[in-house]
């Protein structure tokens, strides 16, 4: 994975890279401008020449830095960085075809000058520089007013996980801090990066939390907040929620067959909504293009989502959405020690390829993170 030690962030695009916002701070209406060539410069980075294995990840000291294109960019110095599932998949070409449009919408490009490619969602560190229209930051920043509680270590584990349990909790769920007390939720999937953020976020909102996950990881969600916990090693998952009340609230983040069950455990006629993570947005881009792959993925949501209403229950996916406003709720639980960081393990960045063998292998108890400084 490319872990730079500089990078550009947007902050009114849709970006893959999330950052903490919160006051806004005037600046000048000029500012100075360098003739120095940015290609001068050069920094170490870990990336990718083509997708694949493990092995396609490469070490340079020769990256170019970046520069701000547009003025609504900041240019930042990492100093922490996560690794998520996801990263690991588009490693291996997950998402290559949605990106390379976002990148490229005209597309003049030919197929594969997106390499070298870095690879990665969250950070943490220092505003070096920023465009004329950025309003929210100045240089030297913390990554941009992050929780004052937490470490760049602490505080990078935390962005991609927590906007996307808060994208399917509270924008495609309708769960919030007001609506929340008593509600009966369950979180399929609750010891990795969302599920260990999902559990504290519907904890500090005075719901009732069952966890699902395995027996060497209950302990971990109990200490997060979890009423019940149910391992679903143990025995079949469907005998087992047959003893619990129904539930309010699904959230999914394992997928595969466990939407075929799943619903039958929510409340009939009463509002409640099963929401995954688990969708195939992506890999319909990858596999049909991106015309066939959108219509694709609207007839599947869509039938689905019909099958259920008809059934007394609300079918949702939930994805990824970055949000300013979202993280200043999020630093606010944090700093309120409603929610804290869960990280499994640190690297450092001459380990970037072991971290993303670590998060391969699955079975997350919380964030894998790398110590860039």
């Amino acid at each position: 994975m490319g872990f730079l030690k500089i990078c550009v962030l947007r902050r009114n695009a849709c970006t893959a890279l999330c950052f903490w916002r919160n006051q806004i701070v005037e600046k000048p209406l000029v500012r100075k401008i360098t003739t120095t060539s940015p290609r001068s410069t050069v920094m170490p980075a870990w990336v990718i020449d083509k997708y694949g294995n493990n092995e396609v990840l490469r070490f340079t000291q020769n990256m170019m830095l970046p520069m701000i294109h547009y003025p609504n960019e900041v240019v930042i110095k990492v100093h922490a960085a996560s690794i998520n599932p996801i990263d690991v998949n588009m490693r291996s070409g997950y998402g290559a075809t949605a990106l390379n449009m976002k990148r490229d919408p005209l597309h003049i490009r030919i197929k594969g000058e997106e390499f070298p490619l870095t690879l990665g969602r969250d950070v943490s560190g220092v505003v070096m520089e920023c465009g004329l229209d950025v309003k929210y930051f100045k240089p030297g920043d913390e990554v941009s007013h992050k929780p004052k509680s937490l470490t760049h270590t602490q505080a990078a584990s935390l962005p991609y996980v927590a906007l996307t349990a808060w994208s399917a909790i509270n924008k495609v769920g309708g769960l919030n801090d007001k609506n929340c007390r008593g509600k009966r939720v369950l979180i399929l999937g609750a010891s990795g990066g969302v599920g260990t953020f999902a559990i504290q976020v519907m904890k500090a909102w005075d719901a009732h939390v069952t966890a699902v996950c395995s027996q060497d990881a209950s302990e971990l969600v109990r200490k997060l907040g979890a009423d019940d916990v149910i391992d679903y090693k143990s025995g079949n998952m469907e005998e087992q929620l047959k003893s619990f009340k129904p539930f309010d609230f699904i959230l999914d983040n394992v997928g595969g067959s466990t939407e075929t069950w799943a619903l039958n455990f929510l409340k009939k006629w009463s509002g409640a909504t099963y929401v995954t993570l688990v969708t195939p947005f992506l890999l319909n881009m990858d596999r049909l293009g991106i015309a066939d792959g959108m219509l694709q993925t609207g007839v599947t949501v869509g039938s689905k989502t019909l099958k259920h209403f008809w059934q007394g229950v609300h079918y949702r996916w939930a994805f990824f959405m970055a949000s300013g406003p979202y993280l200043d709720d999020i630093a606010e639980l944090v700093d309120a020690g409603k929610i804290q960081p869960v990280i499994e393990k640190t690297f450092p960045f001459s380990k970037v390829p072991e971290a993303f063998l670590k998060v391969e292998r699955g079975h997350a108890r919380g964030k894998t993170v790398i110590k860039v400084v």
